[in-house]
Protein backbone atom coordinates (compact mmCIF):
# COMPACT_ATOMS: atom_id res chain seq x y z
CA UNK A 1 0.00 0.00 0.00
CA UNK A 2 1.17 3.86 -0.95
CA UNK A 3 1.74 5.85 2.02
CA UNK A 4 0.64 9.27 2.52
CA UNK A 5 3.54 10.77 1.36
CA UNK A 6 4.07 8.58 -1.45
CA UNK A 7 0.14 9.44 -2.28
CA UNK A 8 0.60 13.12 -1.95
CA UNK A 9 3.39 12.94 -4.25
CA UNK A 10 1.94 11.09 -6.73
CA UNK A 11 -1.14 13.52 -7.36
CA UNK A 12 0.93 16.81 -7.29
CA UNK A 13 1.12 18.31 -11.40
CA UNK A 14 4.59 18.57 -12.79
CA UNK A 15 5.25 22.15 -13.54
CA UNK A 16 7.59 21.91 -16.68
CA UNK A 17 9.09 25.66 -16.19
CA UNK A 18 10.33 25.02 -12.75
CA UNK A 19 14.47 25.00 -12.21
CA UNK A 20 16.40 23.92 -9.67
CA UNK A 21 19.46 25.36 -9.00
CA UNK A 22 22.39 24.56 -6.73
CA UNK A 23 22.18 28.96 -5.82
CA UNK A 24 19.00 28.45 -4.77
CA UNK A 25 17.81 29.64 -1.14
CA UNK A 26 16.20 27.54 0.98
CA UNK A 27 13.07 29.39 1.02
CA UNK A 28 13.24 29.33 -3.10
CA UNK A 29 14.07 25.72 -3.44
CA UNK A 30 10.88 24.95 -1.09
CA UNK A 31 8.85 27.66 -2.98
CA UNK A 32 9.50 25.43 -6.28
CA UNK A 33 9.30 22.03 -4.97
CA UNK A 34 6.05 22.28 -2.88
CA UNK A 35 4.60 24.96 -2.63
CA UNK A 36 3.88 25.63 -6.53
CA UNK A 37 2.81 22.52 -7.36
CA UNK A 38 0.26 22.56 -4.58
CA UNK A 39 -0.77 25.53 -5.45
CA UNK A 40 -1.64 24.14 -8.81
CA UNK A 41 -3.23 21.44 -7.70
CA UNK A 42 -5.56 23.03 -5.52
CA UNK A 43 -6.41 25.78 -8.10
CA UNK A 44 -9.82 25.01 -8.76
CA UNK A 45 -10.68 24.66 -5.56
CA UNK A 46 -9.01 28.32 -4.38
CA UNK A 47 -11.35 29.47 -7.24
CA UNK A 48 -14.27 28.39 -5.71
CA UNK A 49 -13.68 29.41 -2.54
CA UNK A 50 -13.01 33.18 -3.96
CA UNK A 51 -16.29 32.54 -5.34
CA UNK A 52 -18.07 32.43 -2.33
CA UNK A 53 -16.35 35.17 -1.10
CA UNK A 54 -17.31 37.33 -4.04
CA UNK A 55 -20.78 36.09 -3.15
CA UNK A 56 -20.18 36.68 0.59
CA UNK A 57 -19.59 39.85 0.01
CA UNK A 58 -22.18 41.03 -2.62
CA UNK A 59 -20.72 40.53 -6.14
CA UNK A 60 -19.39 44.19 -5.47
CA UNK A 61 -16.56 42.40 -7.39
CA UNK A 62 -18.29 41.73 -10.73
CA UNK A 63 -18.88 45.82 -11.10
CA UNK A 64 -15.53 46.59 -10.76
CA UNK A 65 -13.52 46.77 -14.28
CA UNK A 66 -10.28 44.31 -14.66
CA UNK A 67 -7.47 46.60 -12.93
CA UNK A 68 -10.03 46.81 -10.06
CA UNK A 69 -10.24 43.44 -9.81
CA UNK A 70 -7.35 42.30 -9.69
CA UNK A 71 -6.98 44.88 -6.79
CA UNK A 72 -9.78 43.67 -5.31
CA UNK A 73 -8.07 39.72 -5.03
CA UNK A 74 -4.94 41.22 -4.12
CA UNK A 75 -6.48 43.15 -0.74
CA UNK A 76 -8.69 40.25 -0.04
CA UNK A 77 -6.55 37.81 0.41
CA UNK A 78 -3.66 40.38 1.81
CA UNK A 79 -6.05 42.05 4.63
CA UNK A 80 -9.21 39.12 5.01
CA UNK A 81 -7.53 36.89 7.54
CA UNK A 82 -10.41 33.98 7.81
CA UNK A 83 -9.73 33.43 4.21
CA UNK A 84 -6.31 33.80 3.94
CA UNK A 85 -5.65 31.31 6.65
CA UNK A 86 -8.64 28.99 4.64
CA UNK A 87 -6.01 29.28 1.93
CA UNK A 88 -3.29 28.17 3.57
CA UNK A 89 -4.67 25.17 5.19
CA UNK A 90 -5.87 24.19 1.49
CA UNK A 91 -1.86 24.12 1.48
CA UNK A 92 -0.60 23.21 4.05
CA UNK A 93 -3.19 19.94 4.52
CA UNK A 94 -1.21 18.92 1.04
CA UNK A 95 2.21 18.86 2.43
CA UNK A 96 4.01 15.71 3.44
CA UNK A 97 5.57 15.65 6.81
CA UNK A 98 8.94 16.24 5.87
CA UNK A 99 7.74 18.68 4.04
CA UNK A 100 5.27 20.61 7.03
CA UNK A 101 8.83 20.65 8.94
CA UNK A 102 10.51 22.15 6.41
CA UNK A 103 7.67 25.06 6.43
CA UNK A 104 7.31 25.84 10.13
CA UNK A 105 11.31 26.24 10.15
CA UNK A 106 10.40 29.94 8.18
CA UNK A 107 6.58 29.97 7.75
CA UNK A 108 6.55 33.68 8.17
CA UNK A 109 8.07 34.07 4.88
CA UNK A 110 6.72 31.22 3.13
CA UNK A 111 3.12 32.39 3.84
CA UNK A 112 4.42 35.26 2.19
CA UNK A 113 5.30 33.46 -0.86
CA UNK A 114 2.15 31.43 -0.92
CA UNK A 115 -0.41 34.26 -1.54
CA UNK A 116 2.19 36.11 -3.68
CA UNK A 117 1.83 32.57 -5.88
CA UNK A 118 -1.88 32.75 -5.34
CA UNK A 119 -2.94 36.39 -5.97
CA UNK A 120 -0.90 35.62 -9.14
CA UNK A 121 -2.11 32.76 -10.18
CA UNK A 122 -4.38 32.69 -13.56
CA UNK A 123 -7.11 30.98 -12.55
CA UNK A 124 -8.44 33.98 -10.51
CA UNK A 125 -7.60 36.71 -12.88
CA UNK A 126 -9.96 34.98 -15.02
CA UNK A 127 -13.09 35.67 -13.50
Amino acid sequence: MNTRKEQLLAIRPVISTIRITDGMSSDERFQNETLRPVIKLQSNLFTEVFRNYIDKHKNVFYQLPLEKRLDYIENALQKDIKLRNALKGMVIGQFTVEEYSRYIKNSSALNKRLIDIIITNEDLKRF
